[in-house]
């Protein structure tokens, strides 16, 4: 898996300073215990080489980068420290053609329109969006991607876990870059177990994992639309049929004929399929490929290979 997929499927970048590069390890490891595989360590601190350098050399499960890049001269240091990609908060032409020259991805920052004209003419197709929320948050990006169809977004800057939801669910989004879950008191007191509980808690909200439905199995099409209006009857939802099933509101699917859970199955709501199947899969899920549906390109559902309890389990992205 190139590096651009696996910070795509991870879904957050954690933006790291450490005033200690003996810190790094520690970090990255209450990260990794949290959910999260990616970290951007940033050149906001005269340890960032040397911190780089540890993590990429004695926890290479980490996909490791450089952030705050300025120059060529700390490109150069980053590489050389073992990065494996590189973040700017602005866009530099130097530092993007450098970057491209020895084939590590550069997520330059981009603030509008006149930026990523720039960013088109490097051939870019991905970029970070800073400051984020100072810029106008998602409502600008939703924005600006209408005009630029092909480009997708780190949106880093006031991201947090009451607003991660939002961007983590629109498509244009390809990261998100934050801090919250490694604030700077924590990693100076060493506060490793507080870093790997906001890490889960961020790593939960980015997936939002809701119950969507409940499918339940009829023997035929008649059992399956009395048991639709019945649960329309009851409780005043709506009555929606379809070609295959019926559903009674959004809670209940009722297949017409048999299908997948010896019981029925639960379709499971999240932001972004794909990225939550990589998140299972980590977890050691396997996913049934003849149940995959795409829409756009994009990964809509997908069942688990086991049932759950007797009933069929699949992600519905949002």
């Amino acid at each position: 898996m190139d590096v651009m997929q696996r910070i795509f499927l991870c879904g957050l970048v954690p933006v790291i300073k450490v005033g200690e590069a003996t810190d790094a390890l520690p970090l990255c490891r209450a990260l990794l215990a949290g959910g999260i595989d990616v970290a951007e360590i940033t050149f906001r601190s005269a340890a960032a080489a040397e911190a780089i350098a540890l993590v990429s050399d004695q926890l290479p499960e980490m996909l490791t980068g450089a952030g705050t890049v300025h120059s060529v001269t700390q490109a150069e240091e980053a590489v050389e420290a073992g990065a494996k990609f590189v973040v700017s908060p602005g866009l530099n032409p130097e530092v993007v053609r450098y970057c491209q020259r020895v084939g590590v991805p550069v997520l330059p920052g981009v603030s509008g329109p006149t930026d990523l004209e720039t960013a088109l003419g490097l051939g870019l197709d991905t970029v970070k969006f800073f400051p984020a929320e100072n810029l106008g948050g998602l409502a600008a990006i939703k924005a600006i991607a209408a005009a630029y169809g092909d480009m997708r977004f780190m949106p880093t800057g006031g991201i947090n876990e009451n607003n991660l939801p939002e961007y983590a669910r629109h498509p244009k989004i390809f990261a998100c870059g934050g801090s919250w879950m490694v604030p700077e008191a924590m990693v100076s007191g060493g506060d490793w177990a507080g870093i790997t509980a906001l890490t889960k808690k961020a790593v939960q909200r980015l997936h939002g994992f809701d119950l969507a439905h409940i499918g339940v199995n009829a023997g035929d099409p008649e059992e399956a639309d009395k048991a639709a209006r019945l649960f329309s009857a009851l409780f005043g939802w709506e009555y929606r049929a379809g070609q295959n099933s019926i559903f009674a509101g959004t809670a209940v699917e009722v297949m017409k004929t048999p299908y997948l859970g010896s019981k029925g199955h639960i379709a499971v709501r999240c932001n972004q399929a794909a990225r939550a199947r990589a998140y299972l899969e980590k977890a050691g899920v396997t996913f049934r490929e003849d149940t995959v549906r795409m829409a756009g390109g994009i990964l809509k559902t997908v069942y688990l290979t086991e049932e759950i309890a007797g009933f069929a389990v699949h992600l519905i992205g949002a």
